[in-house]
């Protein structure tokens, strides 16, 4: 029996997560490649085949004649059942194979509270958890993406790690691993894992040793082995214009996240906002040319038949020549009732005149990432905007017949008091007022989304301690007391789960046993609020004899050295400390795509440069 038998299927919620088939599909015969390779997203079929990156690999590697890419995703609750009670294996969606029976397992690490689903399904797969505990026979563990700039939560688990963009280091990778199988797999794992580690961006962990001071903090990294670097660097993608992009997605059959054209413009984000770690890991901007994107928007609309393209990117109102791009894809595509969208818009580059433009073929709401609610605070993070361009941008959408907007905050960043926390109330209160003296009546409505803070590696806050939940908590029912206009829709993220983000961002190698621990609890989709049990994490951590105090709620020190040091961005340390003390100052730095070097050290360490259309 397999589990996509019709007799399990029927027993669980949106079955079509499991039955494959869907169009773009790319079967491959096992006999006829030389690896097999899945690739496993650790949460549902909606969230991960959202996803574009994991898009983008499974194009790229199915490319190759002798690599067959597969893809298998966390099951939900329901069919996890299903599968443990009758002994069946998790098997990937092109050909129900185990995954114990692939070679390479590739994992994503998008999330920091995915890390449960990645032990799940391993053990699902009938794969070994602990990387020392498995033979040559079993599928080798990588696993890249966001998330792998802190690596060492995951380190007793997984293999090997892609640092940094991984189209062109997973070609290299496929490369190593065919030359060693058919060679005959000399040296066992170990030989493999010393040629993977020659290649620039791969990590492999079980090659580094890690020390410990008597007080918890770590005290060296070393190398194990010899021609092993002391830092990885990230690898990235130099011309995106010379990278394969999937114009022949998968089109599912049930809804998921993002249901539509996926259209990357460009990678990076030199805007300097002190808490964004995609800031920096994304580094140096680079951007695709118009030539290029409205190409790979002509196939991807004939090949997909999806009538929305998303235009993404961190930053995608940055882009350097976003209006002439949307008016040129409008003027082509909107006559074939195909629209084009921004996820979001920065209010010091918001123009009226292009989200009208954006919007010809369907008009919906507009969102505004303030970050902080009042100038002090944005100083701090240096978000570079300033209260009167939110002012002036709310201001040319409602004359232009906008009625909604939304707006995003994060509490709990570095400094922040109650009356930073009280600012956010009162700029939804101005952009209510703003509507009604423009069109005179109370209909306007705003949506405040709030975030907490978690400080992340290779970030200028990364020193900082993280707010307890206490203290978010006290500054969530702050904001509820003050925001009780039903035009005013108040959301906000659970200040728990920010919490264990926030260990295991900043987690040491140990974090693992705490990990392993609590997934044995039964912790598991830790992201769904409904699935999160943070009495079961504190039991783990009570187990291991470690306190998440410790990860969370400290300030480092300057010279300490962190988990990730061995892991490298290109940014310097020293660039970020000096961001750190900028921000404690309220100064602002500029950003350095169009005035002067930051000195961050990204473009000499990575022989990398700045890739702006605009400026050619």
């Amino acid at each position: 029996m397999s589990f996509t038998d019709h007799e399990i299927l029927s027993r669980v919620a949106k079955p079509a997560r499991y039955t494959g088939n869907e169009w773009n599909i790319i079967v491959k015969k096992h006999e006829e490649v030389d690896l097999k390779f899945v690739l496993a997203f650790p949460d549902v079929y909606e969230v991960g085949q959202s996803n574009l990156g994991y898009r983008i690999l499974y194009h790229i590697l199915n490319k190759r004649a002798d690599v067959a890419a597969e893809r298998v995703y966390a099951p939900w609750i329901d069919m996890e059942g299903e599968l443990r009670q009758r002994n069946l294996l998790l098997t990937t969606l092109e050909t129900a194979t185990p995954l114990r029976e692939m070679d390479i397992v590739g994992f994503n690490m998008q999330y920091e509270m995915s890390y449960t689903n990645i032990l799940n399904m391993m053990d699902l797969g009938g794969i070994p958890l602990w990387s020392a505990e498995r033979g040559i026979e079993d599928p080798f563990i990588i696993a890249g993406g966001p998330s792998v700039y802190n690596p060492e939560p995951l380190a007793d688990f997984v293999d090997c790690f892609i640092i940094g963009e991984a189209e062109e280091t997973l070609l290299d990778l496929a490369d190593r691993y065919i030359e060693w199988k058919k060679s005959g797999k000399p040296g066992g794992r170990i030989d493999l894992l010393r040629r993977l580690a020659k290649i620039d961006g791969v990590y492999v962990p079980s090659f580094y040793d890690v020390e410990y001071h008597s007080d918890g903090t770590v005290a060296s990294i070393m190398p194990n082995q010899e021609a092993v670097p002391c830092v990885v660097n990230k690898r990235i993608v130099k011309d995106l214009d010379l990278v394969d992009f999937p114009t022949k997605p998968i089109v599912p059959y049930l809804e998921i996240v993002h249901d539509r054209i996926m259209l990357e413009i460009f990678r990076g984000c030199t805007r300097g906002c002190r808490f964004c770690q995609a800031g920096i890991i994304y580094r140096p901007v680079r951007e695709r040319s118009i030539t290029k994107l409205k190409q790979l928007v002509q196939e991807l609309v004939d090949n997909t038949g999806y009538q929305e393209v998303s235009l993404t990117s961190l930053s995608s109102s940055d882009y350097s020549c976003l209006r002439e791009l949307v008016t040129s894809l409008n003027e082509t595509f909107s006559p074939q009732g195909v629209s084009v969208s921004l996820p979001s818009l920065r209010i010091d580059s918001f123009s009226i005149k292009l989200a009208e433009e954006v919007q010809k073929v369907r008009k919906s709401g507009l969102t505004f990432a303030p970050e902080a609610g009042t100038q002090r605070m944005r100083d701090v993070i240096n978000k570079g905007v300033t209260e009167e361009n939110l002012v002036e941008a709310v201001t040319s959408a409602f004359q232009s017949g906008w009625s909604a907007v939304k707006l995003y905050f994060m509490i709990g960043l570095p400094t922040e008091s109650d009356e930073d926390v009280r600012g956010i109330a009162n700029l939804a209160y101005k952009v209510l007022d703003i509507h009604f003296g423009v069109v005179r009546k109370r209909t306007g409505k705003v949506t405040v989304s709030l975030s907490s803070f978690v400080p992340k590696s290779h970030t200028p806050f990364q020193w900082v301690p993280q707010d307890s939940i206490a203290v978010i908590e006290e500054k969530q029912r702050l904001l509820s007391s003050l925001m009780r206009d039903r035009r005013i829709s108040f959301n906000w993220h659970d200040a728990k789960l920010s919490y264990m983000e926030g260990t295991f961002a900043r987690g040491d190698r140990r974090m693992g046993k705490v990990l392993h621990t609590a997934w044995k609890l039964g912790c598991k989709f830790d992201g769904w609020s409904e699935h999160f049990h943070f009495n079961r994490w504190m039991q783990a951590f009570a187990e291991v004899g470690l306190t998440p105090e410790f990860y969370n709620e400290r300030v480092r020190m300057e010279n300490e050295l962190f988990p990730w040091d061995h892991i490298g961005t290109g940014a310097a340390k020293s660039f970020l400390l000096r961001e750190y003390a900028a921000a404690l100052a309220g100064e602002l730095t500029g950003d350095c795509r169009r005035g002067y070097c930051s000195e961050c050290g990204v473009c000499p360490e990575l022989g990398a440069s700045i890739v702006d259309w605009g400026n050619a």
